[in-house]
């Protein structure tokens, strides 16, 4: 009798095992939908210097999220520049998604990113501000199963010290079933009393560059493929520290604040499912290894240990490989091709002195590698205002003009150009005595400006003085006039707006306007204008 009474507890303890495997499985079998909100804004509005790459911190997440994130397009938002009340009215948008997915039964997590001004507890986007408290109650009160906020901001600590956070280079967290995990963690750049800090090496600020370096692959302790919210943080953290830590505004501490029910690390990336990528193989050296990006900027780093493969999800694209030593580098290029993954080959770097390394110490103004070239073709249209000097002098004329612009040289957002511009138009004199005497105009415009622009996105406005030398002849059918030349330097003004549907392709509308001073048998004070559209590619 006792013994068939154990059998039946053994039993119904089996039973139970088994319905809890099953309960588990399903468990694990429940898809996670993933929500992003991602926002960057280079302007904090009064008090504040404008940032450098929030906007492009912001880009970099919002691919990558994308890309390896598991979030789909019509999941992600990106935001730029916008203000704090845009930032609002989409996350309530995202939430009446996040209401329609739970209302199928699938399990959410939302993601938020802001990079961009903090001050006086709030974050600063534009001219407007969204008070860090009321966010994080927000957030709170978003009905989503998993929330995580990352603030890559001055001081933005401030939403964390008030409970539970820490400063620390990790957190622990349990192992087990990210399905099981609800709750709100919030990561920070920076502690409550620190600035957050940029590199103009790595084209971003330390932490974010770190951050997305990691959810590419550099974090993945396990080497199991996938970057969890553990990782991640642990990985910005210690990086972020060694390199702000020598900067003279100190070093910065990220924190965290986490407040999760239950168990399991959630996964944020899969670098491994990516179908291109590179792998830095066992048999390579140990060391850390940096990928530099056409543009000279780092966008991501990897350290190598022994008797260890790395893999880093790079987006397709050509970089050149640095491996670091004590008294040299190691450099090269590899190419990344679209559904493939390259293995580096370290034997085919070569050895290149620290004085040749733009990711060592600050580079010349000459090496600047954020400022770039543009050469661009234009069409456009050339006339005085005053009707007696167009029908008697010198007439309207179409152009054609070349155009040589150095950008984000002498401070971001500033622009040096060149041009060159020639009309040709046939004419007919207007005057009583010489009516219907024929003639050739030709004109030469050669021009510099300098030009300030206030980047909206994609469309940027801008403005600046013009100084041009405007050369003008008029050759005559007749032989018995002579042809006649006249050349002025003349000062003006250029506006317009400046449009880049691609990475290196933008269009502009300039308007010039011109004061001409012209002095033959009386003195007269004119102005002309100029209207070009413009075609330009980024070198």
């Amino acid at each position: 009798m006792a013994a068939a009474q154990a059998l039946r507890r053994l039993a119904d303890h089996a039973r139970v095992l088994v319905l809890g495997v099953l309960l588990a499985t399903a468990v694990q079998a429940q898809p996670l939908r993933r929500f992003a909100l991602v926002a960057g804004n280079d302007e904090g509005g009064a008090g504040t210097r404008p940032l450098r790459f929030a906007k492009d911190d912001a880009r970099k997440m919002h691919d990558l999220l994308v890309r390896l994130g598991g979030v789909e397009p019509g999941d992600a938002r990106l935001l730029l520049d916008e203000s704090a009340e845009d930032f609002l009215q989409s996350l309530a948008r995202l939430e009446t998604r996040v209401q329609a997915a739970r209302a199928r039964g699938e399990r959410t997590s939302l993601l938020v990113y802001y990079s961009g001004h903090a001050k006086d507890d709030s974050l600063r986007m534009g001219d407007s501000a969204l008070n860090l408290e009321a966010l994080k109650r927000r957030l709170a009160a978003t009905p989503v199963d998993i929330r995580i906020a990352i603030l890559d901001s001055c001081r933005s600590g401030a939403l964390t010290r008030r409970k539970g956070a820490r400063r620390a280079p990790s957190f622990v967290v349990d192992t087990g079933t990210v399905q099981e995990s609800r709750g709100l963690v919030i990561l920070t750049s920076s502690s409550a009393d620190e600035d957050s800090q940029e590199s103009d090496l790595l084209g971003g600020s330390y932490f974010s560059h770190h951050l997305v370096s990691g959810l590419m692959g550099d974090a993945d302790r396990s080497a199991d493929g996938q970057v969890t919210l553990f990782e991640a943080y642990s990985h910005a953290y210690a990086r972020t520290v060694a390199d702000t830590a020598d900067s003279s505004a100190g070093a910065q501490h990220p924190t965290f604040s986490y407040d999760m029910a239950g168990q399991g690390d959630l996964v944020l990336t899969s670098p491994r499912g990516s179908d291109e990528g590179l792998l830095v193989p066992r048999t390579a050296p140990v060391g850390d290894y940096y990928f530099v990006n056409p543009r000279g900027l780092v966008v991501a780093e990897l350290h190598k240990a022994a008797d260890s493969e790395r893999r880093l999800a790079l987006a397709p694209g050509t970089y050149t490989v640095k491996r670091r030593m004590t008294d040299r580098l190691r450099v090269g290029e590899a190419e990344v091709q679209r559904g493939r993954t390259t293995v580096l080959d370290e034997s085919r770097l070569r050895d290149t002195p620290f004085s040749d390394d733009p990711v060592k110490g600050v580079p010349s103004r000459g090496r600047d590698p954020l400022s770039y070239w543009t050469v661009g073709l234009a069409l456009g249209h050339h006339s005085f205002f005053d009707t007696s000097t167009r029908d008697n002098l010198f007439p309207y004329v179409p152009l054609m003009a070349l155009e040589l612009g150095l950008h984000d040289y002498l401070r971001e957002g500033w622009s040096w150009t060149f041009d060159l511009a020639l009309g040709m138009q046939n004419a007919r004199l207007g005057l009583p005595t010489l009516e219907g005497t024929r003639y050739r105009y030709s004109l030469l415009n050669v021009g510099t400006s300098l030009l300030v622009e206030w980047p909206l996105g994609r469309v940027s406005p801008f403005i600046g003085p013009r100084l041009a030398y405007l050369g003008m002849q008029r050759d005559f059918e007749d032989v018995n006039f002579p042809d006649q030349r006249y050349g002025m330097l003349t000062p003006g003004v250029v506006a317009g707006v400046r449009w880049r549907p691609l990475e290196r392709v933008e269009f502009t509308g300039n308007l010039r306007l011109h004061y001409f001073f012209y002095n033959v048998d009386y003195q007269r004070s004119l102005g002309y204008w100029e209207f070009l559209v413009i075609a330009k590619y980024r070198l």
